[in-house]
Parts: structure tokens; C-alpha cells; sequence
């Protein structure tokens, strides 16, 4: 009887088939973040070694003129600010002076429907916070408020009270122009640590003042150790200055007649930049117009 062959031996080489999944097709590990795109992560890695004396991306914005630092946070919060040509929504990023920033049109687009209005404060009321019992200004911002005569075409719309700041000060006992804003440029171009904008004051005082004492209104006198800036100071009458400043001091006028033996009786702020009080009832309020500039 023949025999069968005996059967060839198994190639060394032939694996059995495996029935676990490739690396490729390995479900992630639970907890595992996937990896970031590309761009986020480029962007992400910049970020994380920036050089720590580039000024904040905010501060970055407000040192452009874009907007506020309070605005441009929250544009970035949204995603409405490019770096490099990257999105950037982390606060606190740090940026190079030198670094290409760009604002989405939305933010444009909101910054568009921000107001400015213009208020002839009366005596009593204080600019900011209520203090002391008595009432902040922006209480006379109702619509019942607004001049007739207001020349700005804008529509009246409640959010237009919303986020409104009071650009500048004025004592409790002075009068005038007060400028309330929503946008971050002009408050900053007003009152701004490097603001070159003129405001403009009538003031009544009781007392003499000598022609050396007039001088030093313009320029030479100093408060609380830091010398003031040149200021314009003329007579309009018998007991009437005017003045014309570039920075404004707590108290500062009522301050500078002091240090030269003169006491205010009155003090009216009848111009901000380019944009004076004129017509304006006390008490009542207009819009900046958008021809308008400070």
C-alpha cells in the first residue's frame, strides 16, 4: 500500500491572521483629546512661547486705536481678532509689536452702532458712580431728555443707554459739557494718558490776581508734586477767566485759582476738542453727530 506524502512544513514567515484592529482604526482611549488642527495648534504653540515683555493682545488692540481693551477682549473671546492671520481666542496672548492684527467685520460692524452723546450737566449731579447721596448724570439720559432741537438724525433705541461711560469729569458743583460714550477710541482719544485734546472752561472767580499770578495759571504750577502742562488762561471780563486745558486733574481749575489766591464761584466746560456745548439746554442731552470730531 502506498502512503500519502507527508505533508510540506508551515512557511516560518506566515502569520496567523490577526483579528485586532490596526493602529489606524484604534478607537481612542476614553479621556483622550483629539489632536488639535494644525493651524490651532501652530497658533496654540506661538502663544505658549511668546516672549513675556510683548504687551497683551488687548492692550496690544487699545494701543492701535482698534478699540478699548474691554472690547477688544471681548472680540476675542468671540474669534473676531486674527493675529498672523491665525484666530485668536485666548485672553492674555501675548503679542510681538511688530504682529499683523486684524479685527472681523462683525466687530466693525458693532463698533458702527455705538453712540456718543453730549449732556449740559446741571450743578448736583456727579459724573460717575452715585457718591454721597447725590445722583450720577447719566440719571438725565431719558429720552424725555433729549433736546428738540438735537440735529443728529439718529433714532432714539434703549440700548443706546447701555454701556455708556462717562469720558472725562466734572466737579459736582461745575457745569457743561459731559461726554458719555459706548465706543473705547473716543473715550481713550479724550481722556487717555497721552490725550492732546483741548477743553475749554469759563470760569468766575472773586479776588485779585496779579500779572505774575496770571503767568503762573499758564504755566508753572504744580499739584501734588507733578507739574501741570501749559495752560491757556485770559480774562473775558471783570470776574471771568478762560481756560484752556490739556488734562484734567480732579479739581484742577478750582485747584490752580486756589494756589494763586483766586476762589470759583463758577466754572462752566463750554467746548471738548472740536465740539463745543453751544445751544444745549442744562439738563438736556443730544448725539454726537457723525460729522462731529473731538
Amino acid at each position: 500500500m502506498s502512503r500519502l506524502p507527508p505533508k510540506p512544513p508551515r512557511p516560518a514567515d506566515r502569520a496567523a491572521p490577526s483579528h485586532s484592529p490596526s493602529p489606524r482604526a484604534r478607537p481612542a482611549s476614553p479621556g483622550r483629546r483629539p489632536a488639535a488642527a494644525p493651524a490651532a495648534a501652530a497658533a496654540q504653540r506661538a502663544a505658549n512661547h511668546a516672549n513675556p515683555d510683548d504687551p497683551r493682545l488687548s492692550k496690544r488692540m487699545g494701543e492701535l486705536g482698534l478699540c478699548s481693551r474691554r472690547e477688544a477682549d471681548d472680540w476675542i473671546a468671540r474669534g473676531w481678532v486674527k493675529v498672523d492671520g491665525r484666530v485668536v481666542t485666548e485672553l492674555g496672548t501675548r503679542v510681538p509689536p511688530q504682529a499683523r492684527i486684524e479685527v472681523d467685520r462683525a466687530a466693525a460692524r458693532r463698533q458702527d452702532e455705538q453712540v456718543t452723546i453730549l449732556l449740559n450737566k446741571p450743578i448736583g449731579f456727579v459724573s460717575g458712580q452715585a457718591e454721597d447721596g447725590y445722583r450720577p448724570a447719566a440719571v438725565l439720559l431719558r429720552p424725555e431728555n433729549r433736546w428738540a432741537e438735537d440735529p443728529a438724525p439718529t433714532r432714539f433705541d434703549p440700548m443706546h443707554l447701555r454701556g455708556l461711560a462717562p469720558a472725562g469729569r466734572l466737579d459736582i458743583d461745575s457745569t457743561g459739557l459731559l461726554v458719555f460714550t459706548q465706543d473705547g477710541r473716543i473715550a481713550k482719544h479724550l481722556i487717555g494718558q497721552d490725550s492732546e485734546v483741548e477743553k475749554e472752561y469759563l470760569v468766575r472767580v472773586e479776588g485779585g490776581l496779579s500779572e505774575r499770578g496770571l503767568a503762573m495759571l499758564r504755566h508753572g504750577l504744580e499739584l501734588d508734586g507733578v507739574k501741570l502742562r501749559p495752560a491757556e488762561v485770559s480774562w473775558q471780563n471783570d470776574d471771568q477767566l478762560r481756560f484752556v486745558l490739556r488734562e484734567g486733574r480732579k479739581r484742577q481749575i478750582r485747584r490752580m485759582c486756589e494756589a494763586v489766591g483766586l476762589a470759583v464761584t463758577g466754572l462752566k466746560r463750554v467746548r471738548s476738542g472740536g465740539v463745543p456745548l453751544g445751544a444745549l439746554p442744562v439738563g438736556q442731552w443730544r448725539y454726537l453727530r457723525r460729522d462731529e470730531r473731538f
